[in-house]
């Protein structure tokens, strides 16, 4: 009973904050804020990515790590995909060191990790910033932190000045946003939101 509450409210959360998302584009006096399918990334084997060849799909980003406690999340986001119908759906995982330094490997490392120990075929990008730190400790602290940038996507994705819609502070590795189908942020789960996903099937493909 208690999860199916928690669903009830995520997916409220979701319908409110895509009519919303929705209100932005359409009025003719709103600000023009940019979409998904505006930025170009860097795959794990660097090559350009555009963002824009996804247009029609909805999207789950993810910001990964191969030594975090959330990392088994690897094979229920696999396990997401393989159900999902890909002209609809995506996954785009985002590797990420911003967090007790978990992701400490090479891109070449990473795709190695997550082939070999959880058959990942959804679309792996180049690891980035996620954050403006370098986290050395949980609960986060910015006085126990090094400073660094954040990657462009990350920097739209948490920022409402940018998205027009929510700011969000990543709370660690594995948070989800969830992008509509017109490239519009729909909102964000916490690190810990997992086997729900598999629950929200329906959203995903409609």
């Amino acid at each position: 009973m208690k999860t199916s509450i928690i669903l009830l409210l995520i997916i409220s959360f979701f319908v409110s904050n895509h009519a919303f998302s929705q209100q932005l584009s359409s009025s003719s006096e709103s600000p023009k804020f940019k979409t998904f399918y505006d930025f170009k990334v860097k795959t794990i084997d660097g090559k350009d990515f555009d963002l824009s060849t996804l247009k029609g799909k909805k999207v789950l980003v993810v910001n990964t790590a191969s030594k975090c406690g959330n990392t088994p999340q690897y094979e229920i986001l696999q396990k997401l995909y393989e159900k999902m119908d890909k002209s609809k759906f995506e996954i785009i995982g985002f590797p990420a060191n911003n967090f007790l330094s978990q992701e400490p490997g090479s891109n070449a490392d990473i795709k190695e990790f997550c082939t070999k120990n959880y058959g990942v075929t959804f679309p792996m990008m180049a690891k980035v910033s996620v954050c403006d730190y370098i986290y050395e400790s949980h609960p986060i602290d910015p006085a126990k932190a090094k400073k660094v940038s954040t990657d462009e996507i990350y920097k739209w994705l948490t920022t409402k000045e940018l998205n027009g819609v929510m700011d969000t502070q990543i709370e660690w590795n594995f948070q989800k946003f969830l992008i509509d189908e017109n490239g519009h942020l729909v909102g964000t789960l916490s690190p810990k939101f997992a086997k729900e996903l598999l629950m929200l099937q329906d959203w995903f493909s409609n």
